[in-house]
């Protein structure tokens, strides 16, 4: 129970990575309020949680809804005596549009798609941020963690997303450089590739990924849990050198290898940062991927440079 007392919100905590992240962060003793557009899934969580003897509040919170994301403040302010320590902006709304367009190029999609994929997630996250960080800052402490993904760094899935993803990174960013001496941390989290129910029924069924045409199952029959990314989160919050992290990039396996972590169902986390990883992601060279060991791994730097930006 190393987070008793905190009092954690999770946005888009109905299913997926958020529902996981609920779960870790209120079985470490956290009381965790939750947000989703859906009833009936918000109570889906609020009923494991409660199965696992942990304290959740679920609220119905529209996080494109400015009026509902500043009651949810002033409610989580009048009933926890202002004290809030953990935001995790998870809330997303684009998987369906994401999948459901895959293989089109941008001039080919409505580009309404960009409201779909960034509205909840890239203009949400700001939003519950500054109501958070007000908080946050009144107090002395505090930690913001955005979730977002290797679209941040690459090109993946389509344009919007990963503009969505890179613009989530840089505003984990620029909240630390500007949170630095108020004791509050800001980073950006990236999780691999995590097996959630949106992912099980686009991906990993085989006829639905024949259909789309979407080869990425060998990636994700070997991806975390949903509950990885919480379990991370519980370990970082207690990082005694947590501040000094503030606005970086920062990814499960790597949290798993600082921590000493393995996922729920016990099974190590895949290290994409390894060269063993790289080689075995391409056909030519994968054979050279059994002679390298798993510690050998490749340097930040040259994740930027691959991007090739400059």
């Amino acid at each position: 129970m190393s987070l008793s007392g905190w009092v954690c919100l999770v946005t888009g905590a109905s299913r997926g990575i958020g529902r996981g992240i609920a779960l870790q962060l209120s079985e470490a003793g956290a009381t965790v309020y939750i947000t989703g557009r859906q009833e009936r899934t918000l109570k889906q969580t609020a009923a494991q949680v409660k199965e696992r003897g942990g304290d959740c509040v679920p609220v119905i919170c529209d996080s494109t809804n400015e009026k509902e994301i500043e009651d949810l403040f002033e409610r989580i302010t009048r009933e926890q005596n202002g004290r809030l320590d953990i935001l995790v902006n998870n809330a997303y709304a684009g998987v369906h549009a994401v999948f459901e367009n895959m293989g089109k190029k941008f001039w080919e999609v409505d580009p309404a798609i960009w409201d779909s994929i960034n509205n909840t997630g890239l203009r949400g996250h700001y939003f519950f941020s500054v109501y958070a960080t007000r908080m946050m800052v009144a107090q002395g402490r505090g930690l913001i963690i955005t979730i977002s993904s290797m679209g941040g760094l690459r090109y993946l899935f389509n344009v919007p997303y990963g503009v969505g993803k890179a613009a989530c990174d840089r505003l984990a960013a620029d909240m630390g450089f500007e949170l630095r001496k108020s004791g509050v941390t800001s980073v950006s989290l990236w999780p691999g590739a995590v097996q959630t129910e949106l992912v099980n029924q686009f991906v990993l069924d085989k006829d639905a990924t024949r259909k789309e045409g979407f080869q990425m199952r060998d990636v994700f029959i070997n991806g975390e849990t949903t509950e990885m990314s919480g379990r991370c989160i519980v370990h970082l919050a207690k990082d005694k050198n947590l501040i000094s992290l503030t606005g970086k990039v920062l990814m499960t396996c790597d949290l798993a290898r600082r921590y000493g972590l393995q996922d729920i169902d016990g099974r190590s986390v895949a290290d994409y940062t390894s060269l063993k990883f790289y080689l075995s992601q391409n056909p030519y060279l994968s054979w050279m991927s059994a002679f390298v060991p798993s510690f050998v791994r490749v340097p930040r730097f040259m994740l930027t440079l691959a991007s090739g930006r400059f």
